[in-house]
């Protein structure tokens, strides 16, 4: 058993016997009242969408053995990134390259889920409805009426907190936010209000995204750099469409690229569907589909959520009977997913955890490979433009010397973009021991994590 095992076990084994009891019977509390607000969501003309089959077939929320054993693996790794993963990311400047540095409440933070949509698609009426109530901010109206990314969370009252005042908050994981700029945070804020879901689920809603070009030039801000942030940082990312909103603008096309790396997060929802007949549903979901093939990079099918988030009664001109059972079945479905996410954030937290640091190794050999790549004396600048030139050259060279896997390598184009403001000569050369321990901590420290707290 390592010494940082031992060290979290005598720390979860002395504390929990006196504080765990008491914070998970406060956590099995909340476990019910999240129950009591998913359950009556979904409600059409007072019946609810959800049959009492249909939550007796619900997942089970962890219990308070799980709990602790979620928290302990949380410590452990952030423990990891600290001792072992973030040296090497400062040494080969992976910050800059690929993701930020997490800091201590990134590990502590509520899983999130991201909305992602083009204007009046229904994302502020989607959170307003699984919360039963409005945020602190929220807008709705057939126009483009969110105008910022808004983070609704758990709070002792409702209010608004600005954008620059969040990210400073050492509590809050959103420090990173900052390399955006202030045009950014003059856009972004925090919404809180008192809510049994969000004391497990934060929920970012985002502004619709336009479909001129003039429209995303006037944003004073990388608007896909911050939700590939975003996307970094959740559990689930739900992409809204209407039948009337099928076509993909350029802007969105890059946003969900921006999400390249997340496949598994992401779910589509084909919102507002009572609006159509079945008929026409059918035609409006394959031409969806069609749509979708074109921008989402992935060969598998992407889960498609049909029908009408709102608190408006399901229009029964349109949607037959046939179009009302589908619409149950798809929400039940939707909220299944939904009450998953605080079950399995752990591992999910666990998954990112392993990725990142694959990431950062590989980054650091192409770094040093680059650095070792220049010339002594003479001819550096001509050597650093051909590198940068011959960047898919140089990735291919890296992956035959250490024998990686093609998946694990960045995005060549996003990689050559930031490295022309570097001067390569400038990289450290390759460092054996920071490879090493990364490499120790993936086939060591982790398993041996997992098996002494449980992945559960």
């Amino acid at each position: 058993m390592s010494l940082l095992t031992m060290s979290l076990r005598r720390t979860f084994t002395t504390s929990f016997s006196n504080v765990f009891v008491r914070v998970h019977h406060h956590h099995h509390h909340q476990w019910r009242n999240l129950n009591y607000f998913l359950s009556p969501l979904l409600r059409n003309n007072g019946v609810s969408f959800l049959s009492a089959h249909s939550l007796h077939t619900l997942p089970h929320l962890p219990d308070e053995g799980q709990l602790s054993s979620m928290t302990a693996i949380l410590e452990g790794l952030k423990e990891l990134y600290n001792q072992k993963l973030k040296p090497l990311e400062l040494a080969y400047n992976f910050h800059d390259f690929a993701s930020p540095l997490l800091a201590d409440s990134d590990f502590g933070a509520k899983p999130m889920v991201m909305l992602l949509g083009q204007y009046s698609t229904g994302k502020t009426t989607f959170i307003k409805h699984l919360l039963r109530s409005n945020y602190p901010g929220a807008h709705v109206g057939p126009e483009p009426t969110t105008d910022r990314f808004i983070v609704i969370m758990s709070g002792p009252d409702e209010r608004r907190i600005p954008g620059n005042t969040i990210t400073v908050q050492a509590d809050m994981p959103y420090s990173g936010l900052t390399a955006f700029g202030s045009a950014f945070l003059s856009k972004f804020e925090c919404s809180q209000m008192p809510h049994p879901l969000l004391e497990h689920v934060t929920f970012i809603d985002t502004p619709g995204v336009l479909s001129g070009e003039k429209q995303r030039t006037d944003r004073s801000y990388d608007f896909t750099g911050v939700t590939s942030w975003f996307a970094s940082k959740c559990d689930l990312i739900l992409l809204l469409f209407d039948p009337y909103k099928l076509d993909i603008s350029d802007e969105f096309k890059r946003v969900i690229s921006s999400l390249q790396g997340h496949d598994d997060k992401i779910r589509v929802i084909l919102n507002k569907a009572d609006q159509v007949d079945t008929q026409q549903l059918m035609r409006v979901y394959g031409a969806l589909m069609w749509s979708l093939g074109k921008v989402l990079n992935t060969p598998e099918v992407t889960r498609v959520y049909i029908g009408s988030f709102g608190d408006a009664p399901s229009n029964e001109a349109a949607a037959d009977s046939i179009g009302q059972d589908l619409f149950l079945k798809e929400q039940n479905d939707l909220l299944a997913d939904l009450k998953d996410i605080p079950k399995n954030a752990c591992n999910r937290r666990v998954n990112e955890f392993v990725k990142r640091a694959r990431a950062a190794k590989v980054h650091a050999l192409i770094i040093s490979h680059l650095k070792k790549e220049m010339p002594i004396l003479i001819g550096k600048a001509k050597a650093q433009e051909s590198l940068i030139t011959n960047l898919e050259v140089e990735f291919r060279k890296v992956q035959r010397e250490f024998h990686l896997p093609a998946g694990d390598f960045p995005d060549v184009e996003q990689f050559r973009e930031v490295l022309k403001d570097y001067n390569i000569d400038k990289f450290e050369k390759l460092k054996p021991k920071l490879i090493q321990t990364v490499d120790d901590m993936l086939s060591n420290d982790i398993p041996e994590l997992l098996r002494n707290f449980g992945t559960q």
